[in-house]
């Protein structure tokens, strides 16, 4: 079957992208072989609106799409200089593959102030296929894999409390975003200097996205009124399933376990809801074992692959 690319041309495109990963999580057996609709909506309103210097969705997006007009595969970066490759899997194939690595590489491994280019793609660790074209193009896997945790609602919850003078509560109105923000800036940014703090009007784009609820933006509150953890949960009720993005929780209060019961009153708020599938990426060990802690040990391991031209 012949197939026409065409680079991103709107809003239109962008709901018809939201429908696409839906469709394709539900063929795939909901498991994480393509973005989760709401890693897409993430992507747009936090790291391409707060955190990208220049260029939005439509410069760096592209769809394949079928005489009829079906969107067949959609690639686009989380970060710079990297590609992920979602696609149909009724209408995948090799040539496929090939096409849209063909366009990741010249338009999508941006040269950096050296003047080198790069470019990092993801692929599923047992995605043989991929894995096979990416060899033969010269990628060497990186590391840092993503593990793609997934748990069902339907298992047990752990009962995990707030340690005694934490309260567990949903992120209140906007008066509360400047220690929301702040909260989220000493999680992840522990050893940067105070100065480089930007501020919290981010928080507002974030909380634009079409996923994104109030009453599922959890926070762990300190006795002295600080937002100490919290995690954002994103629920789609047309696939039933959720994602966690982000979960952290400020240097002061770590090793008090504000994390798990941060992400164990997620749970209980989505099983109320009538999800019954959910999501978190973890990177590193100590993300490993805090997700798995709370029922998260189900994974499937995506690799980055990357070739330097």
């Amino acid at each position: 079957m012949k197939l026409t690319m065409h680079k991103y041309r709107g809003e239109d495109d962008y709901w018809r992208i939201r429908e696409f990963l839906r469709q394709v999580f539900v063929l795939n057996g909901r498991r994480e072989l393509s973005w989760h609709v709401a890693q897409l909506d993430y992507w747009r309103w936090h790291l391409v609106r707060n955190c990208w210097e220049g260029g939005g969705v439509g410069d760096f997006t592209y769809l394949w799409e079928t005489p009829e007009g079906q969107i067949a595969a959609v690639m686009n970066p989380e970060d710079k200089r990297e590609a992920h490759l979602h696609m149909h899997p009724g209408l995948r194939t090799a040539e496929l593959e090939g096409e849209m690595l063909d366009v990741a590489e010249k338009r999508l491994s941006l040269s950096d102030p050296s003047k080198e280019r790069k470019l990092r793609v993801w692929a599923d660790a047992r995605d043989d296929l991929r894995q096979d074209i990416l060899i033969r193009r010269g990628y060497v896997k990186g590391d840092y894999p993503g593990h793609q945790r997934r748990r069902l609602l339907s298992a047990p919850i752990l009962d995990a409390p707030a340690p005694e003078g934490y309260t567990l509560r949903a992120l209140g109105d906007v008066q509360e975003l400047p220690a929301r923000s702040w909260a989220s800036w000493r999680a992840f940014h522990p050893d940067s200097p105070d100065e480089d703090y930007l501020g919290w009007d981010w928080y507002q784009n974030v909380q634009h996205a079409p996923l994104y609820r109030r009453d599922l933006d959890v926070m762990a509150v300190a006795p002295n009124g600080d937002v100490a953890s919290f995690c954002t949960v994103w629920y789609d009720d047309v696939t039933r399933s959720a994602y966690f993005e982000p979960v952290g929780t400020a240097p002061e209060h770590q090793r008090r376990g504000l994390g798990k019961a941060v992400m164990c009153q997620g749970l209980r708020r989505l099983k109320q809801m009538g999800a019954t599938l959910a999501f978190v990426s973890s990177y590193e060990p100590p993300a490993h074992a805090l997700y798995a802690s709370v029922g998260f040990t189900e994974y499937d391991l995506s690799e980055p692959w990357i070739k330097e031209f």
